[in-house]
């Protein structure tokens, strides 16, 4: 059975999805950590009802980006992980954790990449005109949202409302998530 980390910094949608595939047996997983970069977020308290053990951390209370990822991966080795799943986590990921986990990092993003890469890209491609909106999944690499695709799904929308955007790529990303992690453990 696969150790998976979960890294989210709000709600903690995707998280839910990936612990609940785990513990119903969809995915051969379990989840064994959940890092999380903001202590006030939903996704922590989600953690703490499914029993996962959990870093949660203020960046600022850091003297550098180094030194808390630094920490993460001694928490990542400690728990044995073998898959580092970003759900929502809304930092850069750094030289440290790349250089410790190169190869076994995936991360989620609101967008068919390479378009509308970053924090916005709902609201970007919104703005756009965009009629095809979509969901990868890519290995994380130095480039914001540049690592290679591993799985993408693409679905219509015609109007310019990015809440309804954001509602509906959800749903597709917690299935998309679960199958993608799947593949990748099997």
């Amino acid at each position: 059975m696969k150790k998976l980390a979960v890294f989210a910094s709000g709600t903690g949608s995707n998280f839910e999805a990936i612990a609940d595939a785990c513990a119903d047996g969809r995915l051969d997983a379990s989840v064994v950590l959940m890092v999380c970069d903001k202590p006030g977020a939903a996704v922590v308290a989600k953690a703490a009802c499914r029993g996962i053990p959990s870093f949660v951390f203020s960046p600022k209370d850091y003297p550098s980006k180094e030194v808390f990822e630094t920490e993460i991966v001694r928490l990542l080795d400690e728990a044995g992980v073998d898959l580092v799943c970003l759900a929502g986590y809304m930092r850069i990921v750094g030289d440290v954790l790349l250089k410790a986990y190169e190869g076994r990092i995936i991360n989620i993003h609101p967008s068919l990449l390479p378009a509308f890469k970053g924090a916005h890209a709902v609201e970007q491609a919104v703005a756009y005109g965009v009629k095809v909106y979509g969901i990868s999944i890519h290995w994380v690499n130095s480039d914001l949202d540049g690592g290679r695709i591993i799985a993408q799904r693409a679905f219509e929308y015609d109007g310019y409302d990015p809440e309804e955007v954001h509602r509906i790529g959800q749903k597709i990303e917690h299935q998309l998530y679960v199958e993608t992690i799947s593949k990748l453990i099997q």
